[in-house]
């Protein structure tokens, strides 16, 4: 058995945030193979189902982002599994947006759901980090990651979290090098993940995210208005153009 936690905030007013997008993995993973309905667990929403032939528990902690580990660990505890048998996918400020890097152990590089989660349940489990980019300077982090997505960062939010549930099998199967060139295949990224990466200048009048965007050369085409994924990022993201 294998546990797949994403990160977040929970209720309505945290959906749309950057922080907030391991939630949204882990929505998309459920939906695209058919899990079961969500249901309240652990101090957490989960569902079950099955990848490459094995049992996996999807959970989304509804403890809020600091205390994530008191949910996962307590499943842990209950279905008697080690770090090796965890996954947990988060926001990363120091990978640019579309970018995804998964390691085993580690610190907790100033999250602090992922601190929670080492108190919790020990340090040597998987980490899939998703990149958000990095503002530009400290003073704009919490802002930058308790922010909505804007409607611009579909361009690679679209693609990145398709991608992420298309090949979760990888996972399961621990193949991460493998998961990881099928995302940056899908997300087509430029490969520049500095963590100094600044805050993109916009003229006025254009309305763009204020976190790097794909150079025009590597865009996918226009994405579709219609179906799951946009219904979903719809929901979230709304007609709110804030960045």
């Amino acid at each position: 058995m294998l546990i797949i936690a994403g990160l977040g905030n929970p209720g309505a007013k945290h959906a749309g945030h950057r922080h907030n997008i391991g939630f949204m993995a882990v929505d998309e993973i459920v939906r695209r193979h058919g899990f079961s309905a969500w249901r309240k667990k652990f101090k957490a929403d989960i569902s079950e189902g099955l990848l490459e032939g094995e049992t996996v528990l999807v959970m989304k902690p509804q403890t809020y982002m600091n205390e994530s580990g008191r949910a996962v660990g307590e499943a842990m505890r209950f279905y008697n599994l080690g770090p090796e048998d965890l996954v947990v996918l988060y926001d990363e400020l120091d990978l640019v947006p579309g970018k995804v890097r998964v390691k085993t152990g580690g610190g907790a590089g100033g999250h602090n759901g992922i601190r929670s989660i080492d108190a919790h349940c020990g340090k040597d489990y998987r980490r899939v980090r998703l990149g958000i980019g990095h503002p530009g300077s400290k003073d704009r982090v919490t802002g930058h990651v308790l922010g909505d997505f804007a409607k611009a960062d579909r361009e690679w939010l679209e693609p990145l979290l398709d991608e992420v549930a298309l090949s979760a099998g990888l996972l399961v199967k621990g193949d991460d090098a493998g998961f990881m060139n099928k995302v940056a295949l899908a997300v087509r990224r430029d490969g520049n993940d500095s963590p100094t990466s600044k805050v993109s200048s916009t003229a006025p009048g254009k309305k763009q995210s204020h976190i790097h965007q794909a150079p025009a050369a590597v865009r996918k085409p226009a994405l579709s208005k219609t179906g799951p994924m946009a219904d979903m990022l719809n929901r979230l993201l709304g007609k709110k153009d804030k960045d």
